[in-house]
């Protein structure tokens, strides 16, 4: 009897588990088959045609996906806009740097998906994302890959979620494993989805205390390469002006590579976050895994950023499905 009250138990606290805890479990490739079937070529038209207009589509929509997912999961709160009555999570401080072409690419996606009539209304701002990231990548050199889909919009987006959310160019290996974990990434998953860093670019301020105030006895991070300071510091005079944008891969910024991994052997991560990845000895073997292996760091980002687009999902019973992707 005492047996069987705990099977019960057991099973009564699995299915609450379930309940209350959306899973992936809803994701499929297929998702949309009988619905519009033809969601993943409209996105990806669209996404080419943003693509070939401006590069930044890369960098701007890959980081959106990543500032979506890591806040309240990956359900397109960013994408809404505040109101009167609502600061919403893409005017918070650490989101305000997100690039405009990204929520674009977003929108005119969205809008060539709902001139389908059969799919008008039918597919999520947070698929459109997920595709759209996708589709930026393989664009962009890196690899291609199927997209789970069936995620629903999310109901709120508020700028006080996203405190404590995002990982800070200041981080240590520990602040970035703890961040991480929090959603469910391993410390592989995090070095992989790192090297989306061999794209895209950041202002001066971000990494200013590097290259000028380190500490009271050297002005120059020691781990930072010394030739790479220099240059650094010609790009980024004290004064700059704050809207100079700097590649935060030197080598190939407009390429998706492994080259991302090869700049931290040689000190030119641009972030302590970045770096650190190779100073810290825990990390530093997949760091070299990576830059020795365009394949092996390939198969480590799709696997990453598959699970990344499991954090958060919501379902029709705590999501909907938006008309406009920037109005709850």
């Amino acid at each position: 009897m005492g047996r069987l009250n705990l099977i019960l138990v057991w099973s009564l606290s699995l299915t609450l588990s379930l309940y209350l805890y959306p899973t992936s479990a809803q994701l499929s490739p297929n998702h949309y088959a009988n619905i519009c079937p033809n969601v993943q070529s409209i996105v990806r038209q669209a996404v080419t045609k943003k693509f070939q207009q401006t590069f930044v589509t890369v960098p701007a929509t890959l980081r959106l996906f990543f500032h979506d997912c890591f806040v309240q999961g990956c359900d397109a709160s960013v994408m809404v806009a505040s109101t009167g009555n609502n600061q919403a999570e893409k005017d918070h401080q650490d989101n305000l740097s997100l690039a405009g072409d990204g929520f674009d690419t977003v929108i005119k996606a969205k809008a060539a998906v709902d001139a389908v009539p059969q799919c008008r209304n039918k597919v999520s701002c947070a698929d459109i994302l997920a595709l759209a990231t996708r589709d930026v990548i393989a664009l962009s050199g890196g690899p291609s890959y199927t997209v789970e889909l069936g995620r629903f919009d999310g109901l709120v987006s508020r700028a006080s979620d996203v405190n404590g959310r995002l990982p800070q160019p200041t981080f240590n290996l520990n602040q970035l494993n703890s961040l991480f974990a929090a959603n469910g990434l391993t410390q592989t998953d995090m070095i992989a989805l790192s090297g989306a860093h061999t794209l895209g670019f950041s202002h001066c301020r971000k990494f200013a205390n590097r290259i000028y105030n380190f500490n009271g006895q050297t002005p120059v991070d020691p781990t930072l390469n010394k030739q790479y300071a220099v240059q650094l510091q010609q790009m980024c005079p004290r004064n700059v002006d704050p809207t100079i944008a700097i590649n935060m891969d030197p080598t190939t910024p407009r390429t998706f590579d492994n080259v991302y991994y090869q700049n931290l052997q040689q000190g030119k991560g641009l972030f302590t976050s970045d770096q650190t990845l190779f100073t810290d000895p825990r990390s530093r073997n997949t760091v070299n895994s990576f830059a020795s292996s365009s394949s092996v760091f390939n198969a480590n980002f799709v696997a990453a950023m598959t699970k990344l687009g499991r954090v958060g999902v919501k379902t029709a019973r705590n999501g909907k499905i938006r008309t406009d992707c920037s109005v709850l």
